[in-house]
């Protein structure tokens, strides 16, 4: 037990110091822009690294009949990336082609339970994949004085506007994490 603890607390003194969490702004971008991609990238990749290796099964089980299936709720994250995509970069709400093709990943729910299945966890991944290689494009033609500014259409700014995306990844990303712990094995 001894040298389990001394191993742990060279593991955590390692990790600080060779400075693994910190926020780094990406190269190629303004400095806030930079940040900003930084944590979109790491929240990506921690839901990412959380539904690696799901089999179809496990990608679509419900937890209960009102719960949303993990392939869903993935697409449910390119979803809303695309919407805020549309509304800080062009400056308008998502059009009818956009709202019929993102339908029933926005709203998921009934809808969501009914069409979004019988993929494997790659197809969704990789949608979401597409979505954020145009976001970054994105983000890279823009600036930190950008991110200030307050959208015609309502009431955020830019940078808000982003950060609620990282928040609703995050949230989701706990919802996936404890539907993945209750699927039965």
């Amino acid at each position: 037990m001894k040298k389990a603890t001394i191993v742990l607390v060279l593991i955590m003194i390692s990790t600080i110091a060779f400075g693994q969490n910190l926020i780094k702004s990406e190269k190629g971008y303004t400095n806030d822009v930079g940040n900003l991609v930084a944590m979109l990238n790491d929240l990506k990749g921690r839901v990412t690294s959380s539904v690696q290796g799901l089999t179809p099964e496990e990608t679509d089980f419900l937890l209960d009949e009102n719960a949303n299936r993990i392939g869903a709720m993935i697409l449910h994250l390119a979803a809303t990336e695309v919407y805020y995509q549309a509304y800080t970069f062009e400056n308008r709400s998502l059009n009818k082609e956009e709202q019929q093709q993102w339908n029933a990943a926005l709203n998921l729910g009934e809808i969501g339970r009914k069409e979004l299945q019988g993929k494997p966890i790659g197809y969704y991944i990789e949608i979401w994949d597409k979505v954020r290689t145009k976001t970054l494009k994105l983000l890279k033609a823009k600036d930190d004085k950008w991110l200030q500014e307050k959208n015609k259409a309502g009431s955020m700014n830019n940078f808000w506007a982003w950060y609620h995306v990282m928040e609703h990844q995050a949230n989701h990303m706990g919802q996936i994490r404890l539907i993945a712990k209750r699927i039965p094995k």
